[in-house]
């Protein structure tokens, strides 16, 4: 049964903003409302109806904010942020699409009005990194000096800093841990702004960004946690496998080689699977031709054709799937030794490689825990069930860690 639309994709992308309500960054009414009018509508319509109320609720947080009140203004530019994100999904693609450039600046405006407002201390920040640098946020506990353990979080495959922020920040806040949240490659403003593609080597990614951690006077250097969530619950652990400086890993969903899960799907023999990529490109050529076709199925052609190609910067679907056949955890799985948290939750296809993730770590204390549908816990990341997760994912990380 729907929470939203019947409409497949539209539910796909309402449910995204829709659990954000959780921990303040969505409102039912507002969703259900902003979908009523998109109604049968295309994807232009579903992108003016979601900015139409972003916009609406920064005028309305402008106007409490001028008022002094500081609490309504903040409730408001963070609910703004949701609904630009979610309105310009439709839009994923290359060449960007210049009305997704703006609605991704307008978010940022918003989460930087923001900012300010909190109770704790909630900083934009740039992370050096190679010749530029990657969008991050530094959320504190407070800003007493007192070195504190924090969470590096990795983002997923779609995701950005915002999303991460409501989904992350306020459950770590509030059991004393800092947050230091960026967007990699491939990810957030480093995709729609720079056009700069993912890629495997997550190792030499996360290393500038510990880098950066220890630098703060906030972060305890020795508890500093690695933690992914979706696609990073596979790029998180490739970085551990070759950064010794984190106390603990937490993989949500944890998962196994990205070709294992990838190569299942795919209309080829088992011979030309043992064989990938180094086959004729031309056997992708009908899932490609089919996916592209009028009668495509509106959630695969955004998921593979639409955001796949654009986030590897590939033409082709063959060039896709060969480029993520390289995102591998297996070469490293063994030798990652701190205390290691996997997630997997049932009904979520992302975590179907987690028991194997589970028995490859290398780490003496690691542990699994599964989420079920029956406590409200199924499908992906635990969506739905975000205090459950946290609760259960927190508690084991008070004890893994050490003292300070």
């Amino acid at each position: 049964m729907p929470w939203l639309s019947d409409k497949p994709i539209y539910e796909t992308f309402g449910t995204r903003a829709l659990f954000q309500a959780t921990y303040g960054g969505a409102d039912f009414g507002e969703c259900q409302q902003a979908i009523a009018r998109v109604g049968d509508g295309d994807y232009d319509a579903w992108h003016r109806e979601w900015t139409a109320l972003a916009d609406g609720l920064v005028a309305s947080a402008e106007r409490s904010a001028a008022a002094g009140h500081r609490v309504s203004a903040r409730e408001a530019y963070v609910r703004a942020t949701t609904y630009y994100r979610v309105g310009y999904y439709p839009l994923y693609g290359a060449p960007v699409n210049e009305r997704l450039r703006a609605a991704s600046e307008r978010e940022r405006a918003a989460f930087a009005a923001a900012a300010p407002l909190f109770d704790f201390p909630v900083e934009p920040v740039e992370i050096p990194f190679e010749s530029g640098s990657l969008p991050g946020i530094l959320v504190a506990v407070d800003d007493g000096g007192e070195r504190r353990p924090t969470l590096v979080h990795v983002n997923g495959y779609d995701s950005n800093v915002y999303e991460m922020f409501v989904s992350h920040a306020f459950a770590a806040i509030a059991r004393g841990y800092n947050v230091l949240l960026f967007d990699g490659p491939g990810q957030g403003r480093n995709l729609i702004r720079d056009g700069i593609p993912i890629r495997p080597d997550w190792g030499q990614v996360v290393g500038p960004v510990i880098d950066f951690a220890l630098t703060r006077g906030e972060v305890d250097p020795e508890r500093i946690v690695l933690a992914g969530w979706s696609f990073g619950g596979l790029l998180a652990p490739i970085a551990a496998g070759h950064e010794q400086r984190i106390a603990a890993l937490w993989a949500d969903p944890g998962q196994w080689d990205m070709r294992d899960a990838m190569l299942a799907r795919l209309p080829l023999t088992d011979e030309q699977k043992q064989s990938f990529p180094d086959v004729d490109p031309a056997l992708l050529q009908p899932m490609e031709d089919g996916l592209r076709g009028p009668d495509a199925d509106p959630d695969l052609h955004w998921r593979l054709i639409q955001r796949g190609l654009w986030v590897h910067g590939k033409q082709t679907l063959f060039e896709y799937f060969a480029d993520a056949a390289r995102f591998e955890v297996s070469p490293v799985a063994g030798r990652i030794a701190c205390p290691t948290l996997i997630t997997a939750a049932e009904g979520d296809p992302g975590g179907a490689g987690a028991p194997k993730l589970y028995e490859a770590v290398g780490a003496e204390r690691k542990e699994l825990i599964s989420f079920t549908t029956a406590e409200g816990a199924g499908g992906h990341c635990e969506a739905t069930a975000r205090r459950l997760f946290h609760q259960r994912c927190y508690d084991w990380l008070d004890e893994a860690l050490p003292a300070a």
